[in-house]
């Protein structure tokens, strides 16, 4: 019984063969290759968002891109053996990679006090996966090429800032005793920074005081110690507390 069951036991050979019935060992290392290029772009891409401290960084980054390289690779030819070595479908897969990494991207997207934080790093994920499909389907000089360029792009636009982004953002808040005089003189100040209120709440004390809690924009130009030099001007500003949004 024991020698029949023996002889019956698969071989190293057939256990090869069942391993490589539908990918020869070339096409399989091929796989192998995308998946470790996939990780390296992604690696490419986060590696700036590390260094900007956010969220989703290095690790996110290259586990999007690999999940999606074997999303590609999976629906390319995982259902080879379905229609005599041809894919059923080999977008279908692929097709839900793009509106999947959707869920994960608005997970990093937040609103602080009146300002949307987020949305470049969501969009690096989410052209992350499409250069991992992109690499997953084979087609590595143009996933390496778009690696290449979302990162450059990513550090140059860091560097010159142009609009929204080449704003500074203070949460400002004091408590004074609220006056005309006092509010012309703020639109005065505000005017000569060229900033910009956003999200302001004021409070109605017991003693007749306001409190303010209100965001500031302001241009780069814009030091920090200018804008306390202005409120510790004002003698009935109290509790003053100036942080800088991030």
């Amino acid at each position: 019984m024991l020698l029949s069951l023996l002889s019956e036991a698969p071989t190293k050979e057939t256990v090869v063969q069942y391993f490589l019935n539908n990918f020869s060992l070339l096409q399989t290392g091929d796989f192998f290759l995308r998946i470790i290029l996939a990780c390296a772009c992604g690696a490419g891409i986060g590696f700036e968002r590390s260094r900007r401290f956010k969220g989703a960084g290095l690790r996110t980054h290259i586990i999007v891109c690999c999940g999606a390289a074997l999303m590609m690779i999976v629906s390319k030819y995982g259902f080879a053996d379905l229609l005599g070595g041809k894919a059923a479908d080999p977008a279908r897969v692929a097709a839900q990679v793009v509106s999947g990494i959707s869920f994960l991207g608005a997970g990093v997207i937040f609103k602080n006090h009146g300002m949307v934080k987020g949305l470049t790093t969501a969009a690096g994920l989410w052209v992350t996966a499409g250069i991992g499909l992109a690499v997953g389907g084979g087609m590595y000089a143009l996933g390496i090429f778009s690696t290449v360029l979302v990162a450059v792009l990513q550090v140059i636009m860091h560097k010159f800032q142009i609009g929204a982004d080449a704003y500074n953002a203070y949460q400002v808040q004091f408590t004074v005793n609220d006056s005309p005089e006092f509010r012309d003189s703020l639109k005065e100040k505000l005017l000569e920074w060229n900033a910009n209120t956003t999200d302001t709440k004021m409070e109605h004390r017991s003693d007749g005081k306001i409190f303010y809690d209100m965001t500031v924009r302001t241009t780069k130009d814009l030091e920090l110690d200018d804008i306390l030099s202005f409120f510790d001007s004002v003698s009935d500003v109290e509790n003053l507390n100036v942080a800088s949004v991030h």
